[in-house]
């Protein structure tokens, strides 16, 4: 399966450094993908196999600053804990996950210093833990920052799907008493800042990357791929469609203004993007 992005060269921001870094990949039914939006629509873009699903990356984000200590991963892909039939209906190739590849980068796991996820759900919060038996935190240094509505959620399952919020993702980032949980936008770490974008789910929130020379944010599920850019394309998984639409408008319209970076957490082809305003929408494009 050709699908997650490679560990790409260090961008520099001015200041920071950041690279894009496989967290592994998966394939999800189209039709819930898109919504509302039909087949003969989505699937213009990007096709489907023969069982309707198309695939996602799972794009983190490694940064460091020049003379900090802190090094942060935004977003932990989904892990190596899956049953065979799980691996099956979700294409995900167990060996090919966050840890694997920032090693094969050459950054030590162990060096990690923050944690930012956008939400809990298993594609993106799965890289937490590992092995699937007796799982054990993969950043053990690391303090894991997400909003306090997500995890009381997460931890209450609150959604539609039952099997999204594990708890072997959680209960290790519990016993090492690694969870940092904010109320509204906050900056977990300098540089960082963490803005509530809600809609996919109620506590979701997207990590704005500020340097000198540029800044770049990391939408989360707000817009899961580039083809996901216009109003109406949502998911089927979003918990509040409506607000995913006012979230999406808004926080997309700020980052034409503001010229910052995109990075789209499941986009398979071009991940790294700017995005443009164009009358009363707005056009993707590739840096």
């Amino acid at each position: 399966m050709t699908a997650a992005a490679p560990c790409t060269p260090p961008i520099d921001l001015g200041g920071c450094r950041i690279r894009v870094i496989s967290g592994g990949a998966l394939r999800l039914d189209g039709g819930a993908m898109f919504g509302i939006i039909p087949r003969a629509l989505w699937s213009r873009h990007t096709s489907p196999d023969e069982q309707n699903r198309i695939v996602l990356a799972c794009n983190c984000l490694y940064v460091e600053w020049d003379g900090s200590p802190r090094r942060a991963i935004v977003e932990v892909g989904h892990g190596p804990k899956f049953a065979e039939k799980e691996c099956q209906i979700y294409a995900i190739d167990p060996q090919r996950w966050l840890l694997p590849a920032l090693i094969a980068a050459g950054i030590d796991p162990e060096s990690i210093t923050d944690v930012v996820l956008t939400h809990l759900h298993f594609d993106h919060a799965g890289g937490l833990t590992h092995p699937a038996t007796d799982p054990r935190p993969t950043f053990p240094r690391a303090a894991v920052h997400v909003q306090r509505s997500e995890f009381d959620d997460a931890r209450a399952n609150f959604g539609v799907m039952t099997q999204t919020y594990r708890e072997e993702n959680f209960a290790p980032i519990d016993h090492a008493d690694l969870w940092r949980l904010h109320a509204g936008e906050a900056q977990p770490l300098p540089g960082v800042t963490v803005l509530p974008s809600p809609g996919h789910t109620r506590g979701h929130q997207s990590a704005l990357i500020a340097g000198r020379n540029a800044s770049l944010l990391f939408l989360g599920d707000v817009m899961p791929t580039r083809d996901h850019v216009g109003p109406a394309y949502n998911m089927g998984y979003d918990l509040f469609p409506l607000d995913n639409v006012a979230t999406k408008k808004r926080v997309l319209g700020r980052a034409a203004a503001e010229n910052w970076l995109l990075l789209i957490d499941h986009e398979p082809r071009t991940p790294l993007v700017r995005v443009v305003a164009d009358s009363a929408r707005f056009r993707i494009e590739p840096v």
